[in-house]
């Protein structure tokens, strides 16, 4: 289990302040302004003519308790889960079954998605009731937990709008 947690844990990155070098904040501010950017749930950038952008179906949302991050990465080995590498991130309450999510794109290019459900909303991993979903849907069982690879995770976004669809897994 404790593969699984590392994976789900890194789902859930850390808040803005989490520094991704030793230079001082001041001096990251040029580099990384286009990282940690929490947006709303804007479905207007998914419409027609939208873009570019990800339109990201959740199936299998267990219960409408807690809240649903969706996080945005680039889909680069060094990025994926990575501790404050991801690029915009949504957080709803979480709605039981299927729920929608519209994940702009900083531009055309290759990126990778995590879900997290945080049934209890306590903002900490706990396998035996939180869940976690990735783009791509790549296989996890009780004995392949961990952190799937970019490679089984990433895809493609032209200049308009990407739909797919992605199922939560629960061990609990």
């Amino acid at each position: 289990m404790k593969l699984f947690a590392t994976g789900l844990a890194a789902i859930t990155m850390l808040p803005a302040s989490v520094s991704m070098s030793g230079a001082p904040a001041a001096a990251q501010a040029a580099t990384t302004s286009d990282f940690r950017n929490i947006i709303a749930n804007n479905m207007r950038s998914c419409a027609p003519g939208g873009g570019p952008a990800v339109r990201v179906t959740v199936n299998g949302v267990k219960s409408s308790s807690g809240n649903v991050r969706v996080q945005l990465y680039r889909g680069t080995k060094a990025d994926w889960l990575e501790k404050g590498r991801w690029l915009n991130r949504i957080e709803l309450p979480a709605r039981r079954g299927r729920m929608t999510f519209c994940v702009p794109v900083p531009a055309s290019g290759t990126y990778a998605i995590a879900v997290r459900h945080d049934v209890n909303g306590n903002g900490s991993t706990d396998i035996r009731e939180d869940g976690g979903a990735m783009s791509n849907d790549p296989s996890i069982s009780i004995f392949n937990l961990g952190k799937p690879s970019i490679d089984k995770t990433r895809f493609d976004v032209g200049s308009g709008v990407r739909s797919m669809a992605i199922t939560m897994k629960y061990f609990g």
